[in-house]
């Protein structure tokens, strides 16, 4: 099968296409799926300059995000049969293949049925966004119909899925966005604040859309300064959801101390690094969620570039220039 492969850690172009033999099944619960595309994400650009979770397994196939059909079961497979469609976030750190590939093995408990009202290549693009935008909002900030949430880089790829789930339950929302198109496309998905933050001080509007007191819930996908800044547009007592680590100075501290904030912090990839196999099931559980969402027309995705699989590299390049709107993929030219 053809794969790209990380030869190294480095620049884009340590990203090589090579013939290598079909991925075997590992155990009777795994299957095999003839992936139609995956899901490019910053994590990808990432493990490629510093493969900081396996840096001792290379070469490796990159690539969390994976959409396809089942070509092969394990005796044992009893979720999933030969010619269903599934989507997952699976893989990629080194530790197993991942995505970027015409074929992958994983567990049958490690994916779910593909939503039926979009194309398997728009499924693939969803995985890593919707489990972290939902772990983040749901479970960390706990975030409620009423409440308000401000909302950083809200048309990214995981941005825009934030967006969509803050909007589905019932939250108002800011977001704060660069350009007049993405602030256009961010009212578009329910945003009711638009913060141009090249033009504003996205902490003064904040403040000013509440009357003074501060969101209720910030959703931090910058860090930096943009995750620091933050506390003070958040209301005393409020949350501050990060997706990056951020360093602290004894100032930040204190200010967040001084507003009783909970400071929370969201990595998705925690189930599979830490091997927590009943974690593993439960992201399943809320892709089926998702993939309900999508059929439901409540939630959806935004791809705005599509790449063959030969040309990972120039899609790291573009996702690594920064401000990309949505999502970009890699197409299985054969699938």
């Amino acid at each position: 099968m053809k794969a790209m492969l990380m030869t190294a850690a480095g620049g884009p172009d340590v990203l090589q296409l090579h013939d290598i033999p079909a991925p075997e099944l590992p155990s009777p619960h795994h299957l095999r799926v003839k992936l139609h595309a995956a899901g490019i994400n910053p994590l990808d650009t990432k493990l490629r300059t510093k493969p900081a979770y396996h840096p001792d397994k290379l070469p490796a196939i990159l690539g969390c995000d994976g959409a396809g059909i089942v070509a092969e079961i394990g005796a044992e497979v009893t979720r999933f049969k030969v010619g269903d469609a599934v989507y997952f976030c699976n893989g990629g750190l080194g530790d197993e293949a991942g995505c970027y590939a015409e074929y992958t093995a994983l567990h049958q408990a490690h994916c779910a049925t593909a939503p039926s009202t979009i194309s398997l290549a728009d499924a693939a693009a969803l995985p890593l966004a919707f489990l972290t935008a939902w772990e983040a909002l749901v479970d960390r900030a706990q975030l409620q119909s009423g409440q308000t949430v401000l909302i950083h880089a809200a048309t990214g790829g995981v941005g825009h899925i934030a967006l969509q789930l803050a909007h589905h339950l019932g939250a108002r929302i800011a977001v704060t966005v660069s350009t007049p198109t993405k602030a256009q496309l961010a009212q578009a998905l329910g945003a009711e604040k638009l913060i141009a933050y090249r033009e504003q001080d996205f902490v003064a509007e904040a403040l000013a859309w509440t009357d003074g007191k501060g969101v209720d819930v910030v959703f931090d996908t910058v860090g930096g300064e943009t995750f620091t800044r933050s506390f003070s547009a958040t209301r005393i007592g409020g949350k501050v959801v990060s997706l990056l680590s951020c360093p602290l100075t004894l100032a930040d501290t204190q200010l967040a101390r001084l507003r009783n904030l909970s400071l929370c912090y969201e990595l998705m990839l925690t189930p599979q690094v830490l091997n927590l196999h009943d974690e593993r099931i439960r992201q399943h559980q809320l892709l089926e969620q998702c993939a309900s969402l999508v059929e439901q027309g409540k939630l959806g995705v935004l791809i705005t570039h599509r790449f063959p699989l030969a040309q990972a590299a120039e899609a790291h390049r573009l996702l690594e220039q920064g401000g990309v709107t949505g999502k970009l993929i890699l197409t299985l030219e054969t699938a």
